[in-house]
């Protein structure tokens, strides 16, 4: 039986696609694992992947990948998968989401991926509430090949899930294990909003006892609003702490912070006018 603690990518004994029960989403998200060669080109302490190497998505085989996408929503369709793997109250399919082992979007094959999900969307005729989501670092963004798979997502109910998790280069070299500039990451992240529908997604937890500090919040705070001055409409923050453990180093320096501690930080942050959806 899945839950939401388990997001074990073999679940259904595919190379690419996997459920999972979501608990941000409430029910079934089929994920689509673009890189089964655990590599991925940031690090993020939280990180729950096992044997997490630097690296790139390998060559993805889309004939494959359209075989397992197309026979494993047939079953969640039509077959007794809910029935017998899914808790009561979550069987419903929620989303198609390009999440996995790493950053999808360096897989080279992004916008063919991104268009084959759009005819076996068409085929099995899912309905409109069944989101595409693209759960992304944001540092490939600004790839022309990239910018064009998120404009067809746009046009099969799409959204993208941008993390963010501190809005400062100290802070995301210190989570995130990433020299990223903060102006690409604006640059990235307006791109994303110009092209399809964007959530920040932001992992808020202690970090050797301690909490993120007020100049953490501040920082994250000041980024959102000036994206919001400038006329860059994000469609809200999705605001979580840790529900599985770490498979990193770090893992014994990271805890979970009280729920009064993400729910103040998630009432700042909707003090600028923006949905938050908290997490515990």
């Amino acid at each position: 039986m899945l839950n939401v603690v388990d997001h074990d990518r073999n679940s259904a004994r595919m190379r690419y696609v996997y459920p999972v029960v979501s608990r941000r989403a409430g029910g079934v998200s089929v994920g689509i694992n673009l890189n089964p060669n655990n590599a991925c080109n940031w690090r993020c302490l939280y990180c729950q992947v096992p044997d997490l190497t630097r690296g790139t998505a390998p060559p993805v085989d889309l004939i494959l990948l359209e075989k397992e996408l197309h026979s494993f929503l047939t079953e969640l369709l039509h077959g007794d998968f809910m029935q017998t793997r899914v808790p009561v109250g979550a069987r419903r399919i929620n989303d198609i989401a390009l999440s996995g082992n790493g950053e999808p979007t360096s897989a080279a094959e992004f916008s063919e991926v991104i268009a084959l999900i759009a005819r076996v969307r068409s085929e099995l005729d899912l309905p409109e509430t069944v989101k595409t989501v693209l759960i992304t670092n944001g540092s490939l963004l600004h790839r022309p090949d990239v910018q064009q798979g998120l404009r067809e997502m746009a046009q099969i109910h799409g959204e993208v899930w941008f993390k963010l998790d501190r809005a400062s280069e100290t802070g995301m070299l210190r989570i995130n294990d990433t020299h990223v500039r903060i102006d690409k990451v604006r640059e990235n992240l307006t791109a994303a909003i110009s092209a399809c529908p964007t959530w920040l997604q932001t992992c808020w937890f202690a970090l050797d006892g301690e909490p993120p500090s007020t100049q953490d919040e501040d920082d994250y705070l000041n980024f959102v609003d000036g994206l919001l001055q400038g006329g860059y409409p994000l469609q809200g923050v999705l605001l979580y702490g840790l529900a599985r453990p770490s498979l990193q180093a770090e893992a014994p320096r990271l805890s979970v912070l009280p729920a009064e501690v993400l729910q103040g930080f998630g009432d700042r942050i909707a003090g600028l006018g923006l949905p938050v959806k908290v997490s515990v």
